[in-house]
């Protein structure tokens, strides 16, 4: 699929709970915030990037990037940032085909993973997820334009907030990838998480 087709959404919405609250892709890791990461890792990969943060946008101001807050209320979670991003992408990108979204707080994910990915689509499987380890990374994958509507209403009439149980209506790929020195699906949720990504960041550099 090429990259014209493609947009990116990071997902940066929620309230992070557990690392105490506040933006913790803005935390630091290895001297510069955990977004600096995530962008690096993800622009080559699609067309265009677009952040899916509630709140006020102007934290975001020095990244340059458009800002799609959630157009469902309440801190709907993943599903919420991924109808954000189809929205964005059907307004300001009409040529692009889908929407691939990336966890703000996972900055060693792999460089080929929109690649792979999209490799894997079909008919009978329109949507395609990450998985490691024995464990699918559903923040992690590729969203048809195409099923927008039917996300929408799944979120605002029904109230589904399971990004699984919505997956599994239309037809979901899972693609291994292979965890070496680290896993790369690492996610930093808790303050502790913090010191091990920074570990990990020396292993992968």
């Amino acid at each position: 699929m090429p990259r014209s087709d493609i947009v990116g959404i990071l997902l940066a919405g929620g309230l992070s709970r557990r690392m105490g609250g506040g933006d913790k892709t803005l935390r630091t890791l290895g001297g510069r915030p955990i977004l600096d990461h995530v962008i690096a890792r993800a622009e080559p990969q699609v067309s265009a990037l677009v952040l899916n943060a509630n709140g006020d946008p102007a934290r975001f101001t020095s990244y340059g990037l458009p800002v799609a807050s959630d157009s469902v209320e309440g801190f709907a979670g993943p599903l919420a940032g991924i109808l954000a991003g189809l929205d964005w992408a059907a307004a300001h990108r009409p040529e692009a085909t889908h929407v691939a979204s990336f966890a703000c707080d996972a900055p060693f994910f792999p460089r080929d993973l929109v690649d792979r990915l999209s490799a894997t689509l079909t008919p009978e499987t329109p949507l395609a997820c990450a998985a490691s380890d024995g464990r699918s990374h559903p923040v992690f994958a590729l969203w048809p334009l195409t099923l927008r509507d039917d996300l929408s209403r799944a979120l605002v009439e029904e109230g589904l907030r399971k990004v699984d149980l919505w997956t599994a209506r239309h037809g979901l790929a899972t693609v291994d990838f292979p965890v070496r020195d680290i896993d790369p699906f690492f996610n930093a949720n808790r303050p502790d998480d913090l010191a091990e990504a920074e570990r990990l960041l020396a292993m992968a550099n």
